[in-house]
């Protein structure tokens, strides 16, 4: 790994803010798509409506549109990347707490604004985030860095989807939204006493160059139709994970578990399953490079969505729930790892925010829109045959590999490796 050794890349500064921030940038989400379900569902809201309520998460797949902006304006307090990470810090700490005040049985429009609010900042948080991660990383750190990045990103999922919905099965609702409000206050300390990342001068100077740049080199880099093909696998390649995740909240509450099992056996399977794709995803990258990665990897995310389609049909079980939910993130984390990785393969360095910031709003799609349709799914077809519809959904992805990622490709083998070490 460059001149450094291992223990000087991992055991660093930089490396405990990739966790800090990672945990910052993922507790919104995993408030919007694990605990807001289960508090609308406790409340008897149907589940075409919980499904549509995913459309709120369009900010994370256009965060392309603004992210110029935050690359081309400087606040006028903290510095071009903390300033932004400040604000959306405080917005979010602001809204986060709001939603106690509300109850869903009754005020679903003002929960639907409020929630839409908390997507806008928490994918502009994102945008700023990854900005800083890429500016402040060492190109050897790289791996590491957004390795730590993403497990903390994971972890975060702990205060929504297991904390919080223990404390509901005890206390009300509002106790359980006030506790993963006040875990933002990681992300805000942590941009209170980080060092800025950027010089003043290094903004883009015009709206131009901030907005145009980005899309023109990625466009031109190897022709419009091959840019075509890589963004249209960035949807296909998790769609069927991402559908069967979409409501799995409710799905575990319908089988009849509680909120209390739902948040200890369910959540700690699914946290332990997806680090050890994670981890393991991560050390087995560095000897199989991308390409390879995301055929293995890509089968194991396929074929574990069959378990929750055993779930479906057994019905109440804790053991089957520990090993259907592990199952499934264990493939999730794989998938995800290797899905990153190419990611960072096919970003230019002269752009990372705004490219960086279009790949990963394309790779949501499926989690945001189509996602939406998975109520009115379930509700016509059962939970068995939806969970076989996301197997069958999540095949062509894969077909996509002959022309995205080659299994014997050695073209650029050796800079795989450079993203993943």
């Amino acid at each position: 790994m460059s001149n450094k050794t291992l223990k000087e890349a991992i055991l660093n500064k930089r490396m405990l803010i990739c966790i800090t921030t990672g945990f910052s940038s993922g507790l919104p989400l995993y408030l919007l798509i694990q605990f807001v379900p289960a508090w609308l569902r406790s409340a008897e809201v149907d589940l075409s409506t919980i499904g549509l309520i995913n459309l709120v998460l369009f900010p994370y797949t256009w965060k392309f549109l603004w992210s110029p902006v935050m690359d081309r304006f400087v606040l006028p307090f903290f510095g071009r990347r903390r300033g932004w990470m400040f604000v959306t810090q405080i917005m979010l700490i602001a809204l986060m707490s709001a939603l106690s005040l509300f109850n869903p049985a009754t005020q679903l429009s003002q929960i639907i604004l409020i929630v839409s609010a908390i997507s806008f900042f928490s994918a502009s948080q994102d945008i700023v985030i990854d900005a800083y991660r890429r500016e402040i990383l060492p190109d050897d750190e790289l791996g590491a860095g957004n390795a730590f990045y993403a497990q903390a990103y994971r972890l975060s999922s702990f205060i929504p989807g297991s904390l919080a919905m223990i404390l509901a099965g005890f206390f009300p609702w509002s106790v359980a939204h006030l506790s993963i409000a006040v875990f933002m206050l990681v992300g805000l300390i942590t941009t209170l006493l980080i060092k800025e990342s950027s010089k003043p001068g290094d903004e883009p100077q015009t709206m131009r160059i901030a907005v145009v740049e980005p899309f023109k080199e990625f466009f031109q880099r190897d022709g419009w139709q091959q840019a075509v093909w890589v963004l249209l696998f960035l949807v296909l390649y998790k769609l069927g994970d991402s559908m069967a995740t979409a409501l799995e909240t409710p799905f575990f509450m319908d089988m009849g578990f509680s909120t209390v099992e739902i948040g200890s056996i369910a959540k700690i399977s699914k946290t332990i399953g997806a680090t050890v794709g994670t981890v393991l995803g991560g050390l087995a990258m560095v000897k199989l490079g991308i390409n390879r990665s995301l055929w293995i990897f890509g089968v194991f995310q396929l074929v574990s969505i069959l378990g929750y389609v055993l779930l479906s049909v057994i019905g109440y079980n804790h053991l089957m729930l520990a090993i259907a939910s592990g199952f499934e993130y264990l493939g999730v984390g794989l998938g995800s790892v290797a899905l990153i990785a190419y990611m960072a393969k096919s970003t230019n360095k002269n752009f990372t925010a705004t490219q960086f910031a279009l790949f990963s709003s394309i790779a949501v799609i499926p989690r945001t829109f189509v996602s939406a349709t998975t109520g009115f799914i379930i509700e016509s077809v059962g939970y068995t045959q939806f969970f076989i519809i996301c197997f069958v959904c999540a095949i062509p992805g894969m077909l996509m590999l002959l022309k995205i990622a080659p299994w014997n490709s050695k073209q650029g083998e050796e800079a795989d490796k450079e993203q993943v070490v």
